[in-house]
């Protein structure tokens, strides 16, 4: 009777160091439980959150992980109620999908330490905080190339969501390299969601003689397309694939493959490789593409695109930079 008392011990000792050794790895080596994200508005109502929701289904996919969203969270309130909701359910690695996430889970990271958290396109960082930002200024550039190429008008628009995005700086460079005749028209609305004051801006670039139009903003840009293809003019595609909307009207669109960000940071977090930080990814890096071209971009101009593409990820050099080097 003592010796098998003895053996119930040594089962019962065993089993106990296996459990506290699971929960060792669980936090010192940074497996996936399980996956959240936060979005401010909606994730049906614009390509830059479809993109993010379908991210997070192929981490539930690749990584046989529940996952959980919450949607309108845009207050600091809010964001604290979200994250300790999710941390409650599991969840130990929550993306902001958003650039004003930042600084709300800097402020909060440390009061969860067995929690990464990753937002999009910002500056803040920290031990368990990471920014992942589209080096976003190439694809304004080649997509600047394309509408100068076909504008019969020798004038081109951006209607933007805000003057800092460097797509905007990129698309002016890249319409001016590719005519130098071309004027570019530049408006902002100052908000990422204010479609009706984005189709006033587009009406005003349209009396200007605009005939090939850049919405640089995920919300109003489908808007725009549809309007320029009524109004039998060309329009460039943003975030996603746009061409779906107008085929003839969308030349090409410049594609941010968010959801690919998604299952690359999830890897790296379930491997143990993710660190705090400031992540920029480009055309190189497979998260930033053209999309489909229009039947009305002669093939020729499309060659020389993707030539240029090419030599761009190889090089890191855009067209421009390659002759003044």
């Amino acid at each position: 009777m003592r010796a098998l008392k003895k053996v119930s011990i040594v089962i019962l000792t065993a089993i106990i160091f296996m459990i506290l050794s699971g929960c060792s790895n669980y936090f010192d080596q940074g497996k996936l439980q399980k996956a959240g994200m936060l979005v401010e508005t909606s994730i049906h109502d614009q390509p830059w959150g479809k993109k993010g929701y379908q991210g997070l289904l192929e981490i539930e996919e690749e990584f046989n992980v529940d996952v959980f969203f919450k949607e309108g969270i845009q207050t600091e309130q809010e964001v604290n109620e979200a994250v300790d909701e999710l941390v409650n359910q599991g969840v130990n690695l929550i993306f902001g999908h958003s650039s004003t996430y930042g600084k709300h889970f800097k402020d909060i990271s440390t009061a969860y330490p067995d929690v990464h958290f990753v937002y999009f396109n910002g500056g803040q960082f920290d031990e368990d905080l990471t920014s992942l930002n589209f080096n976003s200024h190439a694809m304004g550039f080649f997509g600047g190339m394309i509408a100068a190429r076909m504008t019969e008008t020798d004038n081109v628009g951006v209607v933007g969501a805000f003057e800092w995005q460097p797509e905007i700086e990129g698309f002016y460079e890249g319409a001016k390299y590719q005519n130098q005749e071309v004027e570019v028209h530049l408006s902002y609305v100052n908000n990422w969601n204010e479609s009706q004051l984005a189709l006033e801006k587009y009406e005003h670039m349209q009396n200007k003689n605009v005939d090939v139009f850049y919405p640089t903003g995920d919300m109003f840009s489908a808007s725009i397309i549809k309007h320029a293809s009524e109004d039998d003019l060309y329009a460039i595609g943003y975030v996603s694939d746009q061409s779906e909307i107008a085929e003839n009207t969308v030349l090409t669109s410049t594609i941010q493959h968010v959801e690919k960000l998604y299952v690359l940071t999830a890897e790296k977090f379930n491997e143990g490789e993710l660190r705090g930080g400031v992540l920029t990814f480009d055309f190189k890096d497979d998260v930033i593409s053209l999309g489909k071209y229009s039947p009305d971009v002669p093939e020729e101009f499309k060659d020389k695109m993707k030539e240029a593409v090419e030599e761009y990820k190889e090089t890191g050099l855009l067209p421009n930079e390659q002759e003044s080097d």
